[in-house]
């Protein structure tokens, strides 16, 4: 799709890379529920990013041992393994990891933490939200559209939505009083500029 976009030069939205995954997790979480959903991500593609971020050792253990497990049922391991390889970070607070995710500005991020930390998340394409929220869900039923910026692209830009394809028009309608009380901001912006016709365009009105 991606090389499609490209090759017509549609200007829709972004080139999208590799897939992406990021899940923030606690102590609390399930690890056979990460894993299932890290495996889901990496069979995309090998070069697929796909991340635990948590601050318990032992979930990360637990989540690592889970998809030795699971990985021998399905179709596509080789490419799972190559993508799945160094995919847990281990921090020291709950605080890094958000911090970490914010930075990184993932595609798809998963939230499975006992402290509600939503309002804390400043960039990522689409958020799942509870162990019940696997990114499968996105993809195929629970209509948020899966055309996502990746790449850390998600600092800047929103998923693929209705905005997209339509264009808008912002329209100034001035009259001599509300003119006039921009006058001098005008004037002197345009003049520190040296763009004096600009300037003369608002002070011929003054008169």
């Amino acid at each position: 799709v991606t090389a499609a976009k490209m090759a017509c030069g549609t200007a829709i939205d972004f080139p999208a890379g590799p897939s992406e995954v990021l899940i923030i997790a606690d102590g609390s979480a399930r690890a056979d529920f990460i894993a299932s959903d890290m495996i889901a991500q990496a069979e995309h593609d090998p070069n697929a990013v796909c991340v635990l971020v948590t601050p318990s050792e032992n979930l990360a253990k637990q989540v690592m041992q889970e998809i030795e497990i699971q990985i021998k049922n399905v179709a596509r391991a080789e490419i799972i393994k190559t993508s799945l390889e160094n995919a847990a970070i281990l921090t020291g607070t709950l605080d890094e990891c958000i911090d970490f995710s914010n930075k990184f500005a993932p595609e798809h991020l998963e939230i499975m933490t006992e402290e509600d930390i939503l309002g804390r998340i400043r960039h990522a394409g689409s958020i799942f939200v509870g162990s019940y929220a696997p990114v499968s869900a996105g993809d195929y039923a629970s209509g948020t559209n899966h055309v996502l910026p990746t790449a850390g692209y998600a600092r800047m830009f929103s998923g693929l939505n209705i905005d997209h394809f339509v264009t808008k028009s912002s329209v100034q309608i001035i009259e001599k009083k509300g003119l006039e009380g921009m006058n001098d901001t005008i004037i002197g912006l345009a003049e520190a500029e040296g763009l004096f016709a600009h300037a003369n365009a608002v002070r011929i009105r003054k008169s």
